[in-house]
């Protein structure tokens, strides 16, 4: 067998229940909902974050955040050092084994030379490095990591800065995306294509916006980002079929995070928390920890290999695509220091192992899945707001939306959980602490 493309595909800040394949009666997703049939439509796969940058670092390095050395952005700029050689992502493990390798878009994984695509395995590199900028223009107007507040022009080819004001930043991820799979059509490569769709600003051309005229405001430009990019994989798609690539090519999608309710969503100045996004039934948002901030929309398709039409209901995590690629891709997953495990056995009709369970750290919230019991500590609703239990366990079999605390009915299951997250966190601390003494000695 030849080996076979990959494709990974990233969104940012779109909600578990922002897909018409994952129960949005309201929007339309054509190209998605014809991923999920050719393939697997994962019910129960998590971020490894509530926020960007780490649930970032986690797809790309197969590990937890902190164990990659990026941690929460909010906690200050000694935590969002960047992501850097010394902790392999899959683009460079699959260089080994003869792939090019592509990024177009959103990197968010650090400015400093050695924490850049260029330094940690992309050879080619299309897109922004800052958190967000605006769609049209390509500037950053909110503040970098090292306290420069003025607007920034973010738009790079490589390492050089290349200008396209007016160009439509949705879709030119895509026009790259499209272009870097001509270029390397003879060749094996993985391509991560990581649109900052819908994440602010809530910018969108009418001509998507002209699809949803039944919606509301908040709603539809919501509705218009996200078709704007189901417009941008039906295009990739149609590339692949067009080069005959389609059956040697895999392909995953997945969004970063929850749905965010920060107020930079929207232009009208006030204070209250935009509703545009949704994480369906599922409590919480970006920044929590509850299932709102953490599960999100996912889907994968290799004609072919995996059987279409699935609907995988095990939990699974971001860090668990790097084994998986790597699988697929005939690499040796014994060669990396990982924490995901491999899916490709499962989704390919066979067995895989799940994890016995998946932690979660957001500042001052830890978190914990296993089996049926889903535990928080302090987790928060809101970045401001007081943390709504300290320990707050369920059972997600009977109540996936959390909305009853069973601390206090099963106090065994709440204790041994807390002692397991608290020792997993403690365990991470000690590891981001030899990993940034290690590598960020000039920020000390």
């Amino acid at each position: 067998m030849n080996k076979p493309n990959i494709i990974v595909i990233m969104t940012d800040d779109q909600g578990y229940g922002d897909l018409s394949c994952m129960g949005a009666s309201d929007f339309c997703t054509p190209h998605l909902d014809e991923m999920a049939r050719d393939g697997a439509r994962f019910s129960c796969m998590y971020s490894n974050s509530p926020v960007c940058s780490p649930s970032r670092a986690a797809l790309l390095t197969g590990r937890y955040p902190g164990n990659a050395g990026v941690r929460a952005i909010l906690a200050g700029h000694r935590r969002a050092a960047g992501l850097t050689p010394a902790v392999p992502t899959i683009a460079t493990a699959v260089r080994e084994l003869g792939y090019r390798t592509g990024l177009c878009g959103k990197w968010h994984l650090g400015l400093r030379d050695e924490c850049r695509p260029n330094a940690n395995g992309f050879e080619e590199f299309s897109g922004f490095l800052a958190g967000c900028i605006d769609y049209y223009s390509h500037i950053f107007y909110w503040g970098m990591a090292d306290g420069h507040t003025d607007p920034t022009h973010d738009l790079w080819e490589n390492e050089r800065e290349v200008y396209a004001n007016g160009e439509y930043m949705t879709e030119r991820i895509t026009r790259t995306s499209v272009e870097f799979i001509r270029r390397h059509r003879d060749e094996p490569f993985l391509l991560y294509v990581a649109y900052n769709a819908p994440h602010y600003p809530m910018h969108a051309p009418e001509k998507y916006l002209d699809r949803f005229k039944h919606l509301p405001w908040d709603r539809r430009v919501m509705a218009a980002m996200i078709s704007a990019v189901d417009d941008g994989v039906g295009e990739i798609r149609a590339e692949l079929e067009r080069q005959g690539l389609t059956e040697n090519t895999l392909i995953y999608y997945q969004s970063d995070n929850g749905p965010s309710r920060e107020t930079r969503n929207w232009l009208d100045g006030t204070e209250d928390p935009y509703y545009g996004g949704t994480a369906g039934i599922f409590t919480g948002h970006k920044y929590s920890l509850f299932e709102g901030g953490i599960r999100v929309p996912a889907i994968v398709a290799w004609p072919g290999h995996i059987p279409g039409g699935q609907v995988i209901d095990s939990p699974h995590a971001a860090m668990d695509v790097f084994p998986t690629v790597l699988e697929a891709c005939g690499g040796d997953l014994g060669a990396y220091a990982i924490d995901g495990l491999s899916m490709l056995p499962m989704l390919t009709g066979g067995e895989s192992a799940g994890h016995d369970a998946i932690f979660w750290e957001m500042e001052g919230q830890t978190a914990m899945r296993q089996g049926d019991y889903k535990l928080v500590l302090n987790g928060q609703l809101v970045e401001s707001e007081a943390p709504r239990a300290e320990v707050f366990l369920s059972d997600l079999s009977k109540d996936p939306g959390e909305r009853e605390n069973l601390a206090d009915a099963l106090p065994e299951v709440a204790a041994r959980m807390r002692a397991a997250a608290l020792e997993w966190r403690a365990e991470l601390e000690r590891n981001w602490e030899e990993h940034f003494a290690a590598n960020y000695k000039s920020l000390t």
